[in-house]
């Protein structure tokens, strides 16, 4: 079961957090940013002693056994039987209970080990669950690869029957791997194995970034503290968390080079075996997308960086009074920027606001939750960087976690996951077998809030100084979404290409690192010694190989869609939110259909790369007045 198998990088790929993320506690963290919310687990299992827990693990394994000895040599015949139909139909309803039932357990055990992968029980229970549902799930590995042996023609006629034909997208999608399926018991084995393969070199990159400390003026900061202070006004402030960052990089590079090449080389062997003829084959076949198509976006974004980045960071440094900026400024805020906090309450109303004048239906749904607590919000001691809303399972509903400081690029991170969380409430009812997104979708909901949210605030700034900050904050999200995230794409395909020739060295993975960084980034921006090792900490490259795409995929998708929404007559909502309820359903091409778009047309790259060109246009015109 693909679900089971890609849950812990969805759970806990982004996340960490210290203090215990208690099911039934009705406290929240209180800063001088107001209340901020910590999660309710509750609405799954009650705590990691909820007998629940031990039933449910039990039913899983009795319901899987059985579901073997019903099924498991058998769906040749019942597609060959007169109403094969409806025997299949229920052959998939009974798969796909347990793929929520299962997938519950493991959501539980995956948003609990984000809340403290310091705790040994927490780390013990999640590794427990984790064993204990890759021993149950290997005995539903026949299914999938059965149904791909029958004839398609008996399949056809089957989904004939609108009980089985309600399932046709799964059907389709599973049938795609088809190719690339092996045998039997080669399947079972490396399902196995992944608990003491690719998943525990996982956790062990997880833990190792939440033990690490960075020195900065005499105090031990955990990493995400000490990566926010990049942001940070003062410039010796930023200078001394870059060089802590790299210092405490530079001491554990080892270690993060074997888990690089050990993850790069785990790959190749199951790619080799499955025969995908490129090493992000397999990504473009989850993702539902053409290699064609994703090629056409790097080159597009590629050929664009000296109109994007290099020309943006030229006119940063610029209005720091420099030909050049050191890395560490790179996300430095304008010296005419703003300041002030911003309190988790104003956070919420902006968010709330601005999708509620595109959608009452989508603030609806977002404001449940911040009514039932599905967000984790406060920053902690041992929380990793970065953010995420994990979809759980359709039974249930999404958890987001973020790390809120009061900053407004904070409050872009909020809007942005609750697209996600919208997105993932309306493709629940699909169910657990088709409310899953391809990646290349994944990320429409999320920037187009963060969108939303965005126009919604500058509509509404009047002073030059304050919308010019607004503008460039705004750039340099997309800057990080679209150039950086190809730029870690053409880093992840140098790694695991050169990987395949043998070991790469820490020093050698650096060098590629600052190959691609330098085109990407530009002559503004000087890559000053330590910023080799800043690979280290990305968990996109551990946790989801070639994920990284999909976001440019998202942001150059959204901003052609939002040029279509200004250009709107009355409707857009409905089909955006249409859309989004499709789920997995749907491909690509139909769901940007309706709006006019189609992403192999080359024009469509560059039309939502124009959108950043047209920003920098703004800001370099706000600047010469």
């Amino acid at each position: 079961m693909r679900r089971l198998q890609k849950l812990a990088g969805k759970s806990s790929a982004r996340a960490a957090a210290r203090r215990p993320a208690r099911a039934g506690a009705g406290a929240a963290a209180r800063s001088a940013l107001g209340a901020l919310p910590e999660w309710n687990l509750a609405d799954l299992y009650g705590g990691l002693a909820d007998p629940a827990i031990a039933r449910d693990l039990d039913r899983a394994d009795a319901e899987c056994a059985g579901f073997e000895a019903a099924y498991k040599g058998n769906l040749a015949k019942l597609a060959a039987a007169p109403a094969a139909g409806a025997a299949l139909a229920e052959a998939v309803r009974r798969y796909e209970a347990l793929d929520d039932l299962m997938g519950r357990l493991g959501s539980y055990a995956g948003l609990v080990h984000a809340g403290d992968t310091l705790d040994p029980a927490r780390t013990k229970f999640y590794g427990d669950v984790q064993e204990r549902l890759t021993a149950a799930s290997t005995r539903l590995l026949f299914f999938t690869l059965e149904l791909n042996r029958i004839d398609d023609g008996l399949l056809e006629a089957a989904m004939a029957d609108p009980a089985l034909g309600h399932y046709r997208p799964w059907l389709e999608d599973v049938r795609r791997y088809k190719p690339y399926q092996l045998e039997d018991r080669i399947e079972q084995l490396f399902h196995e194995k992944s608990v003491t393969t690719y998943t525990a070199w996982n956790r062990l990159f997880d833990s190792t970034i939440a033990h690490l400390r960075f020195t900065v003026a005499g105090r031990a900061l955990a990493i995400e503290p000490t990566l926010n202070l990049l942001q940070d006004r003062a410039p010796a402030k930023r200078k001394a968390a870059a060089q802590a960052l790299a210092k405490t990089f530079q001491q554990n590079v080892a270690q993060f080079a074997l888990i690089t090449n050990t993850l790069a080389k785990d790959k190749e062997i199951s790619d080799r075996w499955r025969g995908f003829a490129d090493i992000a084959e397999a990504r473009h076949l989850d993702n539902r997308v053409e290699r064609e198509v994703v090629d056409a976006l790097v080159a597009a974004v590629r050929a664009a960086y000296p109109r994007l980045s290099h020309r943006y960071y030229a006119l940063k440094a610029k209005w720091f009074g420099k030909k050049t900026l050191p890395h560490w400024d790179r996300n430095a805020p304008l010296p005419q920027a703003p300041t002030r906090p911003i309190g988790w309450d104003e956070a919420r109303d902006t968010v709330l606001t601005a999708y509620g004048a595109f959608s009452p239906k989508m603030a609806a749904i977002a404001e449940r939750f911040f009514q039932k607590r599905w967000i984790d919000a406060p920053v902690r001691p041992g929380k990793a960087p970065g953010a995420f809303s994990h979809p759980t399972v359709p039974s249930a509903h999404p958890y987001v976690l973020i790390n809120y400081q009061g900053k407004p690029r904070d409050v872009m991170v909020l809007a942005h996951e609750l697209g996600h969380g919208v997105h993932q409430v309306l493709a629940a009812p699909n169910g657990a077998l088709m409310a899953p997104t391809p990646l290349t979708l994944a990320e429409t909901a999320s920037v187009f809030g963060e969108m939303l949210t965005f126009k919604k605030l500058l509509a509404q700034t009047a002073d030059k100084k304050e919308r010019q900050a607004m503008l460039a904050a705004k750039v340099e999200d997309m800057i990080n979404t679209v150039v950086r995230q190809i730029a870690f794409y053409t880093f992840e395909r140098a790694v695991h290409t050169e990987r395949r020739s043998g070991e790469l060295t820490g020093e050698r993975i650096g060098q590629l690192w600052l190959e691609v960084q330098r085109e990407s980034l530009g002559p503004a921006i000087e890559l000053k010694p330590g910023y080799e090792t800043f690979w280290a900490y990305i968990p996109h490259f551990i946790h989801s190989p070639f994920y990284v795409y999909a976001y440019a995929f998202g942001d150059c998708l959204v901003n052609s869609l939002y040029a279509v929404y200004e250009r709107a007559a009355a409707g857009f909502a409905e089909r955006y939110l249409a859309m989004l309820s499709a789920g997995g359903t749907k491909h690509y091409a139909e769901l940007l259909a309706p709006f006019g778009l189609d992403a192999r047309d080359p024009a469509f790259w560059q039309r939502g790369l124009g959108v950043i060109e047209r920003m920098i246009d703004e800001l370099e015109a706000l600047d010469g007045r």
